[in-house]
């Protein structure tokens, strides 16, 4: 029941921010995009000499700065309330937060038996689009492109005081079936300050 809800939730505020005389404009700053951070990840790629595991951790690193603030405009935008539980976060997150910021809304599923873990499964991936992993015998077994979205969920969870992991299982670009993202609740946070903000 929350999940059909979601679903309209998230189809009203795509619909309320990208109304039809904003949509091809829109559809050319999502290119502009999807270009932008392939040429980024190819730059930290040749900033680290193709070292994939650091490239990965500054993705998550900068998707953390980007969660961090993105969640006030989440909050703002979607005039979505505080979430229940982890099962109705998981729901908002798909189909609200993606669906608001990417117009994507990838499925949950793979829920672990104490519900503390779950799967996002992408079928679409916009900063995927037009991408190919170097071809150096070492990207397809360890770069995730899309780390960032890792650290996004991390960095703007955090600032509801849920601390999780976030981390790829598979990915399309690697030559998986298909892109599959384990996000874990780690703990529910007491107001506290987040790690290095001053």
């Amino acid at each position: 029941m929350a999940s059909n809800k979601a679903v309209r939730d998230g189809e009203k505020i795509w619909k309320t921010i990208f109304t039809p005389s904003r949509t091809n404009v829109d559809k050319v700053n999502a290119e502009l995009v999807t270009l932008t951070y392939g040429t980024m990840v190819a730059q930290l790629c040749s900033d680290f000499n193709h070292n994939y595991g650091e490239v990965n951790k500054q993705l998550d690193k900068m998707g953390y700065n980007i969660g961090m603030r993105l969640v006030e405009d989440f909050f703002a935008k979607s005039g979505v309330q505080r979430c229940g539980n982890f099962k109705e976060t998981a729901e908002t997150i798909s189909k609200i937060g993606f669906k608001m910021f990417l117009n994507i809304t990838p499925t949950v599923s793979n829920w672990s038996a104490d519900n503390k873990s779950f799967s996002l499964i992408f079928e679409e991936n916009p900063l995927a689009d037009f991408v190919e992993l170097p071809n150096d015998g070492r990207a397809q077994d360890e770069l995730w492109f899309s780390n960032i979205f890792c650290g996004i969920l991390r960095g703007a969870l955090e600032m509801v005081q849920m601390q999780v992991e976030a981390h790829y299982v598979s990915d399309v670009l690697r030559g998986n079936d298909i892109t599959e993202m384990r996000i874990t609740l780690l703990r529910y946070m007491e107001d506290e300050m987040p790690p290095d903000d001053e």
